[in-house]
C-alpha cells in the first residue's frame, strides 16, 4: 500500500478512472436521475472504452481489437 495521493502501484486503473470521469461524468453529473441510470452509463462507457475507443498506443485499435489481433 502507498500513502494517500501517491499511488504508483495502480497507475493503469488510476488512468482509466481519470479518463472515465473526464469523458463520461464531469459536466453530466446532474443528468443522472437515479443510481441505476449512472450505473448503466458506466456499463455503457466501459463497453465503449473496450470495444470502440481507439488508442494511439495500440496502433489505432481498440483494446479488444488489439488483444484479438495479438492472440490471433
Amino acid at each position: 500500500m502507498s500513502r494517500k495521493g501517491n499511488s504508483p502501484d495502480n497507475g493503469m486503473m488510476e488512468s482509466f478512472f481519470g479518463i472515465l470521469k473526464s469523458e463520461m461524468f464531469y459536466g453530466y453529473e446532474k443528468s443522472f436521475q437515479s443510481f441505476k441510470q449512472l450505473e448503466q452509463a458506466i456499463i455503457d462507457y466501459i463497453d465503449y472504452y473496450n470495444n470502440k475507443r481507439i488508442k494511439v498506443k495500440l496502433k489505432g485499435l481498440s483494446p479488444v481489437q488489439y488483444r484479438t489481433k495479438s492472440f490471433g
